[in-house]
């Protein structure tokens, strides 16, 4: 929770990329709040009464992966409206005149795009959730201490590149420093 809020605000990507990674520890800890109390709540370092905040925080994501239907895969609602806010702002940056540097960096990165599309196996995804879905699993890979190949490194390095930057005009764009012309 703390984390998650320090991120929201600082880098809408991360926040994603940490609260899928929230779901996927929450799947590990079958749901069960005791366990995540005992093994995850100790990690955060805070004073019992944080402790307790982060524990409510917890309880609130199960019971929402529990009614939306997403315990064994797939993303609560509250994550994939992050991916379709961004897909908002990101169809608008490619619109605008202005964003040239956006877009060249969009129309380097969609190669991977299509590249990894191709290999999902026919699973429709926004391509904003393939970029991130890509990013979450070198993560994994790295975590599971896994060989990742030179063309995989190249494509996550661009598509990092590409997340970032969309990253930053959506922190501009809350601070009404971003100006689109639609």
């Amino acid at each position: 929770m703390i984390i998650a809020l320090r991120k929201r605000k600082e880098n809408i990507a991360e926040y994603l990329l940490y609260m899928w990674q929230v779901e996927d520890i929450i799947r590990a800890n079958h749901f069960d709040i005791n366990v995540i109390r005992q093994t995850v709540i100790p990690g955060y370092g805070q004073s019992d009464e944080v402790k307790e905040e982060i524990t409510r925080w917890y309880e609130e994501l199960i019971e929402m992966m529990r009614s939306e239907g997403v315990m064994e895969k797939g993303h609560i609602q509250l994550n994939r409206n992050v991916i379709i806010t961004l897909t908002d702002l990101h169809l608008h940056l490619l619109k605008s005149p202005e964003e040239i540097i956006y877009g060249a960096a969009y129309y380097k990165t969609l190669p991977y795009i299509v590249q990894l599309r191709a290999k999902s196996g026919g699973e429709e995804m926004p391509e904003l959730e393939t970029c991130f879905t890509a990013v979450y699993g070198y993560l994994m890979l790295r975590m599971q201490h896994k060989e990742v190949s030179s063309k995989t490194m190249e494509g996550i390095k661009q598509i990092s590149l590409f997340l970032a930057m969309l990253s930053e005009k959506y922190r501009a764009n809350l601070k009404g420093e971003l100006h689109l012309d639609d």
